[in-house]
């Protein structure tokens, strides 16, 4: 005997809706008015209460600007793993020191995660960046002096440290071998 169709995935459709909805930042007035629905209706579908139609839950991700996919089925983790010494690398010009993007700023966040290493020598010297740039690091391995030119601070194996990025800055190896996890954040 021939199952049927089981029916809309009403808590999946409910907790997209309510995702995508903050996610645009827009009120459900605003969600409804862009999709011709009533206010009413939207509240029902965000509650799980209501039963879409496929065109409504068209017309909701033409309002969203998301594709219909994403409000039928669940969000799922995306799972990224970058294997130690691939990635993309760039090298400083003056020191020996190397940079490898690990997590590019994905749509919506403000931050970069890389891999930074430096080998005892030239330090690596940076220019402040854009404004409200805030570097985060955790030493790895090694040792270094890390954080603003002015007042670096001496880094040990998982040691952590916070400096404002938009100032001149300095991460300098002092043992061989010496990296770090970075987090750029853009605040």
């Amino acid at each position: 005997m021939a199952q049927e169709p089981a029916g809309a995935p009403l808590d999946i459709i409910a907790a997209s809706l309510r995702r995508e909805r903050t996610r645009a930042g827009l009120s459900l007035t605003e969600v409804a008015k862009r999709a011709g629905l009533a206010k009413s209706t939207l509240s029902q579908l965000e509650s799980g209460t209501g039963n879409p139609s496929v065109e409504t839950l068209w017309a909701l991700g033409v309002a969203l600007d998301v594709p219909f996919s994403r409000l039928v089925e669940p969000e799922r983790p995306k799972v990224r793993v970058v294997r130690a010494g691939r990635g993309p690398t760039v090298f400083a010009e003056h020191a020996d020191y190397a940079c490898t993007l690990l997590s590019a700023c994905p749509t919506g966040a403000r931050r970069d995660i890389y891999v930074v290493r430096g080998e005892p020598g030239t330090p690596r010297r940076s220019d402040p960046h854009m404004t409200g740039v805030v570097e985060h690091i955790v030493l790895c391995a090694g040792r270094a002096r890390v954080g603003v030119m002015d007042d670096p601070e001496e880094l040990l194996p998982g040691d952590y440290i916070c400096y404002p990025g938009d100032v001149p800055h300095i991460f300098e190896a002092l043992e061989p071998g010496t990296y770090g996890v970075e987090i750029s954040e853009y605040v």
